[in-house]
């Protein structure tokens, strides 16, 4: 590719991250919040509802097992009918049941729509990360999947303040807290689903605002890396593909990465909670403390990411050491020690993300990348049900969350000592496209 088309590709990208990535970032910030939301509403929901702490922590996971299940049929649709008509889908229905979720009565009732909220919300954040592969080439990716996870870190530091806003609208109409939280969060989801149908731009070939040069120049540079990586996988049956070794081990890896990572969203509150004399607003922000150092740390690595590309698997080691090390110091020290534990977690489990993402992203076969991506996402989100439902038992049952976190950090360890000891190496003879030096995009978001 000469320094005129490399020029056009570069130019293609800054378009799509100013004007697509923004709106990108706006939906997960909503997904987030709509999705860990009861971890505040937790004690209304006991008090209301009759939800005790089991129950909750089963009620809680039982989201990831719609998601599982429904998460590969939506990444295959979201192929055939493109990101503007199927996130917006998604995100729009998950807004619906967020809504219905208020009028919940019974534990049975707060089981089925956790469920189905994992049902409607399947195939979102995969979908966007198979969509980066129909906009964004593998040196610019880590930049790009670093700017959507800083929407997920962001919708943590402001689910603390908005939920915990909401929840003191107690009594405003004669509604309770948590029911104000569900019917104007969900309604907002629904609203800014119907919005983005009018920002998405499914394919390149399909963008109003790019040129007829930049259009040609982006996927030229795509189509080239695409066929590149399926010249080594010729011949293979797409179910050989999907059950290859190196796509069970990924699933692993993001499996414990859910783990930690959601037992601590769901938890956090109450965690942060023990500070003596805090107000639902005032634990809300204190909340939102770990969440600043995790948006610092991701961007850092984002861009390390990328220009360390052959190295990702490593410092991803270090990234999951970084959050067993937090775990661990959760169980020691004054509540506001906790705080601080709570930073190095978010800083490592939130800097694993955009160390692992752009793994499978680069090195999965055309053929597979839409249902590939959904499969690990949806297995390896299996942990946010088995890790939430084990811990909350566990808490019921010894008192004391010290158990859990122990348990969680451990496992962390392990995952990160296989990733020393076993590599997943890119094909060498991979090509990939590459800007030429001191072309490189300078993305503002």
């Amino acid at each position: 590719m000469n320094g005129h088309e490399n020029k056009a590709v570069r130019s293609a990208n800054r378009k799509f991250f100013a004007r697509t990535i923004p709106m990108l970032i706006l939906m997960l910030i909503i997904n987030q919040i709509d999705r860990t939301n009861v971890g505040f509403i937790k004690h209304s929901l006991e008090t209301d509802v009759g939800i005790s702490t089991a129950a909750f922590g089963f009620g809680a996971g039982l989201f990831f097992v719609g998601y599982a299940l429904f998460e590969i049929p939506s990444n295959m649709l979201m192929d055939k009918y493109g990101a503007r008509v199927w996130l917006t889908r998604i995100m729009i229905t998950w807004g619906a049941v967020v809504f219905a979720m208020g009028f919940v009565t019974t534990p049975m009732q707060f089981y089925v729509l956790r469920f189905l909220l994992g049902v409607a919300e399947a195939g979102f954040f995969p979908g966007i990360l198979f969509y980066f592969r129909k906009w964004v080439p593998n040196i610019y990716r880590g930049r790009a999947t670093a700017l959507i996870l800083t929407g997920s870190a962001a919708a943590y530091l402001l689910s603390g303040p908005v939920t915990g806003g909401l929840l003191e609208l107690h009594d405003f109409m004669g509604l309770p807290g948590w029911q104000w939280v569900l019917f104007i969060e969900g309604a907002l989801s629904v609203l800014v689903g119907i919005v983005a149908a009018f920002f998405l731009v499914s394919k390149p070939e399909e963008a109003k605002w790019l040129t007829d040069e930049e259009k040609l120049a982006l996927s030229t540079a795509l189509n080239t890396e695409s066929s590149s990586r399926d010249l080594h996988t010729q011949g293979q049956s797409r179910w050989k593909l999907i059950t290859d070794g190196k796509m069970a081990y990924l699933c692993f890896l993001f499996f414990v990465m859910c783990m930690t990572g959601y037992t601590l969203v769901f938890w956090q509150p109450e965690i942060i909670g023990r500070i003596p004399g805090l107000s639902p607003f005032q634990i809300g922000m204190l909340n939102s403390v770990p969440w600043i150092c995790a948006i610092i740390a991701i961007n850092i690595l984002g861009r390390v990411s990328d220009r360390f590309r052959g190295s990702r698997e490593t410092i991803l080691a270090l990234a999951l050491i970084v959050a067993a090390v937090g775990t661990c110091l959760c169980t020691v020290g004054s509540p506001w020690f906790g705080l601080f534990a709570l930073c190095v977690v978010c800083i490592g489990t939130k800097s694993s993300a955009v160390l692992f993402w752009p793994i499978p992203q680069s090195q999965l076969p055309s053929s597979i990348v839409a249902p590939g991506i959904a499969l690990i996402n949806s297995l390896g989100n299996l942990g946010g049900f088995f890790a939430p439902a084990v811990f909350g038992y566990l808490q019921q049952t010894t008192g004391s969350t010290t158990a859990g976190l122990y348990i969680l950090s451990g496992i962390s360890v392990f995952a990160a000592i296989t990733l020393f000891l076993t590599k997943t190496h890119r094909t060498p003879t991979q090509p990939e496209y590459h800007a030429p030096q001191g072309m490189e995009p300078k993305h503002h978001v």
